[in-house]
Formats: structure tokens, sequence, C-alpha cells
């Protein structure tokens, strides 16, 4: 029962966190040119043309997804690089989570003080989760390993070596990524970025 009550409390959190991640890169490859995001039906808020049921049950059962991603055609973009191209979609995802866990913790201080109101009692349990599951979002995307986000912000940094050795890992990416979750780096790598995240937001904000 306790377990189906957390459940109900961080669903509307992840949904909104997967949505609004995919949502941010079909737009962005789709202001760059690309318009495989806007035939493929991904340029919606709507979360069930982003959800991949498989990824979904993961992550409601074993606290690790994924949602279906955003296909992209680079050959698309208009007046920048594929690199760059592949970069900024890339941050968008992260950059969106990052900008709901923001919205989430500034909502929580207007209201906070009024924590004794009936509807603040509902409101602040939802979204706690909203600022949490967001920055864990950010901060695991961010990780440098295909097919994550990471990889491609840092392809795009690098010099054109670089970028080559980035893409050639995809083939790898998967079992890298297995292997990170398994022995637990994932964990160590997110969680420093999180507490980060949190402190300088809570720092601006409170």
């Amino acid at each position: 029962m306790q377990w189906l009550i957390e459940t109900l409390i961080w669903l509307p959190a992840i949904l909104i966190g997967l949505t609004f991640h995919e949502f941010a890169h079909g737009m962005v490859a789709s202001w760059l040119g690309d318009r495989t995001p806007y035939y493929q039906g991904r340029l919606t808020l709507n979360p069930l043309p982003h959800i991949d049921w498989v990824g979904f049950l993961m992550l409601m059962l074993f606290k690790f997804g994924w949602a279906k991603p955003v296909q992209v055609d680079p050959r698309n973009f208009k007046n920048v690089s594929m690199k760059t191209g592949m970069m900024l979609v890339s941050l968008a995802g992260p950059g969106m989570n990052i900008l709901l866990a923001f919205t989430g913790m500034l909502a929580l201080k207007l209201i906070i003080p009024f924590h004794t109101a009936g509807w603040a009692i509902l409101i602040i349990p939802l979204l706690k989760p909203l600022v949490y599951i967001n920055l864990i979002l950010a901060a695991f995307n961010l990780i440098p390993v295909p097919p994550l986000d990471g990889s491609k912000i840092l392809a795009g940094i690098l010099p054109n070596w670089g970028t080559r050795f980035m893409y050639s890992l995809e083939q790898y990416g998967m079992l890298i990524l297995l292997l990170l979750i398994v022995t637990n780096l994932t964990g160590k790598i997110i969680w420093p970025l999180v507490n980060f995240m949190y402190g300088i937001m809570y720092t601006i904000i409170f």
C-alpha cells in the first residue's frame, strides 16, 4: 500500500519530466530545421507519444527506465553544423529538466508560507518530487555515455577526432551504461551533481 501511495505521488513528476525532456529535444531540432520530430508526432506535451512502455514499467518497478527517444536527422539542420546541432538538441533535454526543477523549487518557496492551507497540503507533496525527479533526469542524461545526451554534448565540444571517438562508442554504449548501473557507478556520478544543482537553486531561490 505504501508503495502504491509513493508511486501515485511521484508519477506526475515522472510523466512531466520525461515528456518535457523529449518535447524539448524535438522542439530544438525543429527550430534548427529538422521536421522529423514533427512528422512523428513528438512536438506535443501529451505524454503518450513519448512513453516507452517497457522503460516506463522498469522505472515504476526498479527506479530505472527510459522514454521513447526523439529521432533526429542532423542532415536537415540549417545554418548550423550537424555536430553543433546535435549538441544543442541534446542539451535541450537536460536543460528542460533543470528548468522544471527550478520552477518547482520556486513554486515551493511561494507556497510554503501557506503550508497549513488545505490546497497547499495537496500541492507541496507533488512539487517536491518534481524538483528531485527532474534533477535526477538531468544528471543521469548528462553522463557522457551513448545513448545519453551527455555523449553528444561532449562530442559537440571536443575536436573532430574526439567527436569521431564518442560516436564510435555508440555500438558499445548500452553495455557500458548497464555496467555503470550494475556497479552503482551511476549513483556516484549522479548524486554529487544532483546535490550540486540543488544547492545552487536553493541558494538562488531561498
